[in-house]
């Protein structure tokens, strides 16, 4: 059996709207619901989060919070280190989507020379930086910050002088190196970009498998040809936003898009993909209950969650 340990991040910083740090509870109370004894099986670990930087006023526009970012990635990039250097298979509970940088600086420091592949499955890119984003928001910016991309031929705004220098520290978590490579990025169901991240996309011709080719090809072919993608990788990291599902659904987090995945889509994907032996670690984020009715976002997330960590468990 795989030596899983849960890894709660209870981070917001970096979202648009507040209360993905309540995501983990909404989660632990949906198994409650459920009846699961699913969190009694796993010891967690907490990583200190920086939530209380967003008390004070904001002096980042075009990237709020940077100085608590960079506190939070630092902090997730080191318990995931030390988790897979001593073999451990991190099942990471996140609020915003920032945290994965320091999810992915963590896999690669632990082993600096093994080539990681990601699966990204996400209604976003988040390829932007501070230099094109429109929103300022730092949980669009994770994989730029993997990537080591500046992004300024499609420069739209003037960062300060103070957020250059976090934004450079924050890229150099884990080392002065890119921590992948973008030909090694798979997207499965990203369907709401701007220009700036479709010229990433297109310069490194990163591969986006549509919900359309979901359903054309069925759940087994799509894994098939991603993990096929990634052959070469000796490491696969798969992250999981739960606005890859359809608005309809998705109602409980902080960005939701039309023409998403089904739950059944995203938990029947996500339990086919962990069955590669080259997948190292996973991760959902983004479950926002204070958006949410009755739980339902938490509820389908957590039956997602569930499934998951069986396949992984089933086909070690």
């Amino acid at each position: 059996m795989r030596d899983i340990k849960l890894v709660e991040v209870r981070s917001e910083i970096a979202a648009g709207t507040r209360g993905a740090s309540l995501g983990i509870d909404a989660l632990k109370i949906a198994s409650l619901d459920k009846t699961s004894d699913f969190f009694s099986q796993f010891e967690p670990v907490h990583v200190q989060d920086a939530n209380n930087f967003l008390f004070r006023a904001n002096k980042f526009p075009n990237a709020k919070y940077i100085d608590g970012v960079y506190h939070v990635l630092k902090n997730v990039y080191s318990s995931i280190e030390s988790l897979r250097l001593d073999k451990r298979f991190p099942i990471v509970l996140a609020g915003d989507h920032s945290t994965a940088a320091g999810t992915i600086m963590g896999i690669k420091a632990a082993h600096p020379d093994k080539r990681l592949g990601v699966i990204w499955i996400d209604a976003h890119a988040d390829l932007h930086t501070p230099y094109t984003t429109p929103s300022g928001n730092m949980h669009g910016m994770p994989l730029a910050m993997c990537l080591q991309i500046d992004n300024k031929e499609c420069q739209v705004n003037e960062p300060s002088e103070d957020t250059v220098q976090f934004w450079e520290k924050i890229k150099k978590i884990g080392g002065e190196f890119p921590k992948l490579k973008p030909e090694d990025i798979v997207f499965i169901s990203v369907r709401d970009t701007e220009e700036p991240e479709n010229h990433i996309i297109k310069k490194y011709n990163i591969k986006n498998f549509p919900v359309a080719d979901v359903r054309s090809k069925g759940i087994k072919t799509i894994a098939l040809e991603t993990l096929d993608i990634l052959k070469n990788c000796d490491q696969i990291y798969i992250s999981f936003d739960v606005d890859s599902l359809d608005s309809s659904i998705s109602v409980g987090t902080g960005t939701p898009v039309p023409d998403g995945l089904t739950v059944e889509e995203a938990l029947k994907l996500n339990e086919e993909l962990i069955k590669d032996k080259r997948v190292c670690c996973w991760e959902i984020v983004e479950v926002n209950p204070t958006l949410d009715s009755e739980n339902l976002m938490a509820e389908n997330a957590f039956d997602i969650l569930e499934a998951t960590t069986k396949s992984l468990v089933d086909n070690f």
